[in-house]
């Protein structure tokens, strides 16, 4: 069994954006987003009856890998602890250890009975029918390094590089691979002591594996290659000697075992997931803030229209619809000359609720991954102890090419109404007069929110561009051996990519719902009343922004609202308080 742990001060870790290099550094993460500086929670659903960070129970600081148990929240604690790697612990269960230990003597006793074993006692690729010396096979591991690390673009982030080298890991753990122990070791020394291979983003087919990037990741454990080493790039030589690690040598089948697989897409994957669910909850919010802005109608979110179309996702997304507006004063009852509203509006959780189970998809298949045997070949055992070494295809990336394409367009259409309902909050005959045109005073000479829309519209292109799926381009590689590929770490890219825009989006409508409820509440008089979940987030909003009067440099306050969006903080606020209220009502009464 696995027990893992959170650093006490892990709400206090500094972090890095997926956005940019492994350099690039920004203020501690409040609760989750991109920044893994907050907490990490186990979500087996997409419900929101439960919070959208909702904290795992751990004890002590040690996750212990066995290859059988990590979740995407164990991978999204690592990762965010790039910054204070000794705040977590990562070591081989008892268990593991003996299978990897067997598996090394099976590797050991093949080279020793001459047998021919792909990419331990020949070539690879093309070259598989060369048959390499028993002397050679250590050479031949350290020549696929060597030569198969051919990365190019930006590096990948620490956070990234980090939550790799931990699915590598725990792959590597189940025993299949025939890697030494002390190698395995070797590679969670990297992770305890903060060294992060310089990984190239570019350059993975997706089979055989992620070749490319783990090609770097592993070139620092044999003191070649880069590496980040407390926020300095050097050379992986001088990064080991800062740390006060060596470098090692490998052994047979040690180099194929560390780069043949999907780790990198699956980290990438994993990280995206998680910030997607989150970032679903936030597109709640966002519709809730501009239907009451919109004087909008609730109806739609009638729980028998939803039990009539029982898909589990859209009747989970109504009914946090529904609490999120819940006692609002700004909604439009019954009003025969206004039966119902748009699209946009009225489709939220046939729409949302369609992108919730391309997400709860893409945990189910992600977690599986996780706890996978991705490289080629594997060792097995027979009933009578006899080890065989299968050759197959598990480092073939498309489950997570497909799912990756997937969830990209699922977030490209979460992006796609919202920058809808940002038309409709600015376009004052679209919303009938109900708000000034582009929500603001002096409309000419002030221009208001009327860029924000441009920004939406051309993030909006860009994600459908970005949609388009890499899974079903393939090019013959290796003298038409590897004739097909996944391209599923360009899907994952691409994928996260995808997530970041529509972050923006969400955050400009966002922005531009709060100040079309402060015209509302002007037409309204008094003091109306919002939902219980949008009147969080409103005045979250308002805490950073305030009403703009007349035009103002806007980037600055897109930026504070996108923080609250990848940061986690807007969705957690509201479910906090959604807890709150539930917790309030079951108190008994005196």
């Amino acid at each position: 069994m696995k027990t893992i742990t959170r650093p006490p001060a892990a709400t206090e870790l500094p972090c890095v954006s997926l956005r940019g290099s492994g350099a690039t550094k920004q203020s501690p993460a409040r609760d989750g987003g991109d920044c893994f500086g907050g907490k990490a929670s186990p979500r087996n659903d997409m419900s929101p009856t439960t919070s959208s960070r909702t904290t795992q129970v751990f004890e002590g600081n040690t996750i212990t890998l066995d290859g059988e148990s990590l979740t995407i929240e164990d991978v999204v604690t690592v990762a965010r602890s790039w910054a204070a790697p000794e705040g977590i612990h990562v070591k081989i269960a008892a268990k593991a250890q003996e299978k990897i230990e067997r598996a090394r003597r099976a590797v050991e006793a093949f080279i020793e009975r001459g047998e021919i074993i792909y990419g331990v006692t020949t070539g690879f690729g093309a070259f598989k029918d060369r048959v390499i010396s028993p002397e050679q096979t250590e050479e031949l591991q350290h020549n696929l390094l060597m030569s198969h690390a051919a990365g190019v673009g930006r590096p990948l982030d620490e956070a990234t590089v980090r939550a790799l080298m931990l699915i590598r890991a725990n792959t590597l753990a189940k025993g299949h691979s025939g890697i030494r122990l002390e190698t395995l070791e070797a590679l969670l020394a990297l992770i305890k002591r903060g060294v992060y291979p310089v990984i190239p983003a570019k350059g993975s087919l997706g089979a055989s594996g992620d070749l490319a990037p783990l090609a770097h990741m592993s070139l620092v454990l044999i003191g070649e290659g880069e590496a980040f080493y407390r926020g300095d790039r050097m050379s992986g030589a001088e990064a080991l000697r800062r740390a006060g690690l060596a470098p090692i040598k490998l052994g047979a089948k040690e180099g194929l075992a560390l780069i043949n697989g999907t780790a990198v897409m699956a980290a990438i994957g994993a990280l995206t997931t998680w910030q997607a669910e989150g970032l679903s909850r936030v597109a709640d919010v966002a519709g809730a803030l501009s239907l009451e802005a919109l004087h909008g109608m609730a109806q739609a979110f009638d729980e028998r229209i939803h039990a009539a179309r029982p898909h589990g996702h859209q009747m989970d997304c109504a009914a946090h619809l529904r609490r999120l507006v819940e006692g609002s004063e700004f909604l439009r009852l019954d009003d025969p000359n206004h039966v119902q509203d748009a699209y946009s509006l009225r489709c939220i959780p046939q729409v949302h609720g369609a992108v919730r189970a391309a997400i709860s998809h893409a945990r189910q298949v992600i977690e599986t991954e996780l706890d996978s045997a991705t490289d080629n070949p594997l060792i097995f055992f027979e009933d009578d102890g006899r080890a065989v070494c299968l050759s197959g295809g598990n480092f073939h990336g498309e489950p997570l090419a497909l799912v990756m394409d997937y969830l990209a367009i699922a977030l490209a259409e979460l992006s796609n109404i919202s920058e809808r309902r940002l038309a409709r909050l600015l376009d004052e005959t679209s919303n009938q007069g109900t708000l000034p045109a582009f929500l603001i005073r002096q409309g000419g000479l002030n221009s208001g929110f009327m860029m924000t829309q441009y920004t939406a519209a051309a993030l909006a292109s860009e994600n459908k561009v970005l949609a388009h799926p890499a899974s079903v381009d393939t090019i013959p590689t290796s003298a038409n051996i590897e004739d097909h590929v996944s391209m599923g770490c360009s899907a994952a890219l691409k994928a996260r990519e995808v997530l970041e825009n529509t972050e923006s989006i969400l955050a400009l409508e966002l922005l531009a719902a709060a100040q079309g409820v402060d015209f509302r509440r002007e037409m309204l008089g008094g003091a109306p009343r919002l939902g219980k979940g949008t009147a969080v987030a409103y005045e979250l909003i308002r805490q950073r922004v305030p009403f703009l009067e007349q035009d103002t440099i806007m980037y600055p306050y897109i930026e504070a609202v996108r923080e609250l969006v990848s940061s986690g903080e807007l969705v957690e606020a509201v479910a906090r308080e959604q807890r709150s209220k539930e917790q309030g009502s079951k108190e008994p009464k005196s």
